[in-house]
């Protein structure tokens, strides 16, 4: 589907009923029916940005920080793999101050003991950073351009630029990365207009996987006193971008689930073939403290079972690029959820 302004707007304001119901066969004739887990470790909640939404921007105070071990991280990654899960998400803040040593001796571990991908999610790098992580055997990178308005992004971001991210998402691709992005919905002041920008820039970006998150707002952050977006909207937006996008896996992002118990569920009928499970050990998990949510609800067992609501199976391979291997595979490695 060729996306514009104009298209992007009416399928942003329609039939909720329609679109997602298209979005939904497209989804099955693009992925087929199995759901592909990610186990996220968001192994440290340190970050050197100031991002007026997020509760780790460095000068949320309040918030404690940590950092997990090697010895940490490879642990909750092997019960991972010996539990079934196939892809490792490795997740932090955006830290200035860490080289990239400690990242790849966390990957090198993983990829020799796990029979895992590996998806690194750890904001704008130097490229000799990016090369060693790949190296060490990561296999993709997420990297959210937030919003592709630039006034929209100056506003939000004070000190990191747009242009920063997409020069970050092509230089993870020149090495080899299979990379995603994506955008948050409901920033205040954003519009119909600025979300199918967002849908159309990840088309002309050409990933192999998209994000797309409501914005709740943080009491540690200036948009404390933001309203919350509803649900309807992050689900339209899920369903034009697949729509739009075809062959990408789309997952259905845990703060879905921050702003209605049954978001994610939901969000997986209307495109999405790919949700989150949280690794992070209890000790940490309230601490990566991003927007508020009830981060005890999101274990691997609890994403099993909403999976099994949908009817729909569990996918057993690693989840790669439905286009980078030369065709457009689906996914056919299946077990019942």
């Amino acid at each position: 589907m060729n996306l514009d302004y104009r298209d992007g707007e009416r399928l942003l304001t329609g039939s909720d009923e329609e679109l997602f119901q298209e979005a939904d066969t497209v989804r099955e004739e693009w992925c087929g029916d199995a759901v592909h887990i990610r186990g996220i470790i968001e192994f440290s909640n340190v970050c050197s940005r100031n991002c007026r939404y997020c509760g780790l921007r460095r000068d949320n105070t309040a918030l404690p920080r940590y950092t997990m071990s090697v010895e940490e991280i490879i642990a909750v990654a092997s019960r991972a793999a010996n539990a079934g899960v196939r892809t490792i998400v490795l997740q932090s803040g955006e830290n200035d101050h860490e080289g990239a040593e400690p990242v790849s001796e966390i990957i090198d571990a993983i990829k020799r003991d796990c029979d895992v991908a590996l998806t690194l999610c750890v904001g704008v790098r130097p490229t000799d950073f990016y090369k060693a992580w790949r190296d060490a055997g990561a296999d993709r990178y997420l990297l959210k351009h937030e919003t592709a308005v630039p006034a929209l992004y100056e506003r939000f971001h004070p000190d990191s630029r747009l242009d920063e991210r997409l020069s970050g998402l092509a230089r993870l691709r020149a090495l080899g990365y299979q990379v995603g992005n994506g955008c948050i919905i409901g920033l205040p002041g954003q519009t119909p207009s600025d979300l199918a920008a967002d849908i159309a820039l990840t088309r002309q970006l050409d990933v192999d996987m998209a994000a797309f998150g409501p914005f709740v707002p943080h009491a540690n952050t200036p948009l404390a006193g933001a309203a919350k977006t509803d649900l309807e909207l992050p689900l339209r937006v899920v369903a034009v971008a697949r729509l739009a996008l075809g062959p990408v896996h789309i997952p259905a992002t845990t703060a879905f689930d921050a702003i209605a118990p049954d978001g994610r569920e939901r969000a997986l009928r209307c495109g999405a073939n790919v949700i989150m499970a949280n690794l992070t050990p209890d000790r940490y998990r309230s601490l990566y403290d991003i927007y508020p949510s009830d981060r005890s609800a999101n274990s691997l067992e609890w994403v099993k079972e909403t999976v099994a609501r949908t009817g729909r199976p569990l996918a057993t391979d690693h989840g790669h690029s439905l286009k980078r291997a030369g065709k457009v595979s689906r996914c056919c490695e299946l077990q019942k959820a």
